[in-house]
């Protein structure tokens, strides 16, 4: 695992990418997996341009190397959100939630690294066409905003590495070292990890966010919003409600005056903690997730369970 090409392309110890969540993935949580030896992973989805600003200029203060800037493609600003990174020396670059086609040229006239994250081989396809170094390819199982394929990510990853001949990462449902081996036995280059990173010291989130994912059993998540943007998040009084609503065939303008408004709703969870208005963006490995530890420790628990289980599969052949 160790020194493969996805470290090699990205200067990384370990083939581990922290996922750069919303809300939850500041200077914080990234400095603490970039010192880690993973790519850490600044999440601007939720942040302003002075905040964007001001995680960048922390990241460079520490000397965090190497570091990535998430860009959701659903901002209107992201090309803004691109300039300003590249102003502050950034120089690997995570597009998600759209097409990259556009961004992609921008970004890498200054010689930067690209990887973009697809729920599909089509998407993959495109996104190395457009120029993309590698792939995250995520499936079904990932928490925050969701595929409509409901790809899972056994599925998802094989068909993905083979399509495409930049290195692929796999996302959703990873948080042990067994799930890093099995996604590297699917041909995947390293893994992108979210949930299990928000239960971390580092992590910015509101210890409500930690503590409902720590808590949470094997059916504790659920998709809402079928019809609308699905999201997976850990179930609360909010997303019963939701889910009620859905299954009794509430249309789009009721299902929308439920929601209210949805940049709230997550501020509400990973900023509040409010454990029965917000919602809690987490994927199907919560209940893998067992207590809340410093970055260093996760790691080092990552690579022993790794090797463990590739020593255990080597036993039985």
């Amino acid at each position: 695992m160790i020194n493969n090409r996805l470290c090699s392309l990205l200067g990384i110890n370990y083939p581990i990418i922290q996922g750069g969540m919303v809300w939850v993935s500041d200077w914080h949580l990234a400095s603490a997996c970039s010192k880690a030896g993973i790519l850490g992973t600044l999440g601007t989805g939720s942040m302003t341009h002075d905040q964007v600003k001001s995680n960048i200029d922390k990241m460079n203060e520490l000397g965090a190397q190497p570091f990535a800037v998430n860009i959701a493609m659903l901002r209107d600003d992201a090309d803004e959100i691109g300039k300003i990174a590249l102003e502050r020396g950034v120089k690997i670059f995570i597009t998600s939630a759209g097409n990259p086609a556009n961004i992609i040229p921008l970004l890498k006239k200054e010689g930067t690294i690209c990887i973009h994250v697809v729920p599909s081989i089509r998407g993959a396809v495109k996104a190395e066409q457009a120029g993309a170094d590698a792939i995250v390819c995520e499936g079904y199982e990932a928490g925050g905003h969701n595929s409509p394929y409901e790809t899972t990510t056994m599925a998802l990853v094989p068909q993905v590495v083979d399509a495409v001949r930049v290195p692929v990462v796999a996302a959703g449902g990873i948080a042990d070292g067994r799930g890093i081996a099995a996604a590297m036995a699917l041909g995947a280059d390293g893994v992108q990890m979210g949930t299990r990173f928000i239960a971390t010291k580092e992590c910015n989130s509101n210890d409500n966010h930690k503590k409902i994912i720590v808590d949470a059993p094997d059916t504790g998540t659920c998709i809402l919003g079928r019809n609308l943007n699905m999201l997976r998040v850990v179930r609360n009084k909010f997303a019963d409600e939701m889910l009620a609503a859905e299954k009794e065939g509430a249309d789009k303008e009721a299902l929308l005056k439920i929601i209210g408004d949805e940049f709230n709703r997550n501020r509400a969870a990973s900023v509040e903690g409010d454990m029965d208005k917000g919602t809690f963006q987490a994927g199907q490995s919560s209940g893998l997730v067992k207590d809340i530890v410093p970055v260093e420790q996760l790691i080092q628990r990552l690579l022993a369970e790794y090797k463990e289980t590739v020593e255990e599969l080597r036993a039985r052949s």
